[in-house]
């Protein structure tokens, strides 16, 4: 409108952005603007901060326009930028695989909490899709190992993208397949998973980013949220070591019934943990170490 002709700095881009994302109702619109502004105008956070009357060129305009439109039809930030950060490393992302959410982070925490730094562990991820859990836990744990498994191409080419990316792709195998089919038993120190777990009839009531953005396969649990779980929580005592480790993220009602699935098949040391907003968000337990190989 009225500023035809000057130029926008970084500041008042900020700003403005800010503000035609309040307008259109978006949630987190000071750091959703902070973060298209940067990567419009090809800045970095102390740019604002240190350079904050730096002029941006009218392509840079163009971009940030470009991209606060997209992001007011409810497209994510995560594929608008292609990127997201999860635990302490970058994720290429796209429409493929799941953005991975601080939640999740969760899971990485608890299964390095009792990961002595230089043990060989071999990890399995079911689910890998953009290899958020498994390449957070080989980033922090340079002598261990391991396998993502995904049913989907797509994510796993965006998987081996991050682990090359990260300097991560010789320690680790990522393989289609149908969750556990076909691997070892007693193969694996830990085993982690973030499975599809809503609940089919709750989809449509999710937030547009996810419901209109994100892969369907990586969010659907079947009627009551748990298909997956019946079918993993067996699979997962079969291929963990005697004295392994699991953690798989649920929804936050579903303590419960995925405790009662993993005691069933078998589990030790069965527990929720909760995560930053106090929400139950992982289940963990470990395999007997008494059990013998069959």
């Amino acid at each position: 409108g009225a500023r035809r002709g000057m130029t926008l700095n970084l500041v008042q881009a900020w700003k403005g952005a800010r503000a035609r994302l309040e307008t259109a109702g978006l949630a987190g619109p000071v750091i959703d603007a902070r973060l298209l502004v940067e990567a419009a105008a090809d800045a970095t956070r102390t740019d604002i901060v240190t350079d904050p009357h730096r002029p941006l060129t009218p392509e840079q305009e163009a971009r940030l326009d470009g991209y606060l439109a997209r992001r007011e039809r409810r497209e994510p930030v995560s594929h608008i930028l292609g990127r997201k950060g999860f635990w302490k490393i970058m994720l290429r992302v796209t429409p493929d695989v799941l953005t991975p959410r601080p939640d999740t982070e969760t899971v990485v925490e608890y299964a390095l909490s009792g990961f002595p730094e230089h043990a060989p562990w071999r990890i399995l991820d079911l689910g890998v899709g953009s290899g958020a859990i498994l390449l957070a836990l080989l980033a922090e744990r340079p002598a261990a190992q391991g396998l993502g498994v995904d049913v989907s191409e797509e994510a796993l080419a965006v998987a081996r993208d991050n682990a090359a990316a990260l300097g991560l792709a010789g320690r680790c195998a990522l393989l289609r397949g149908d969750w556990t089919r076909g691997l070892d038993s007693n193969a694996f120190d830990l085993v982690v998973a973030n499975p599809p777990y809503i609940a089919t009839d709750v989809m449509e009531t999710l937030e547009p980013e996810v419901r209109d953005h994100e892969p369907r396969l990586a969010l659907e649990g079947g009627p009551d949220g748990l298909d997956h779980y019946r079918v993993l929580a067996p699979e997962i005592l079969r291929v963990l070591k005697p004295g392994g480790r699991f953690a798989v993220e649920i929804g936050y009602d579903q303590k419960a019934a995925v405790e009662a699935l993993f005691r069933e098949a078998g589990a030790f040391n069965v527990t929720t943990i909760r995560d930053l907003g106090d929400r139950d968000r992982v289940v963990a337990g470990i395999k007997n170490p008494l059990e013998t190989a069959d």
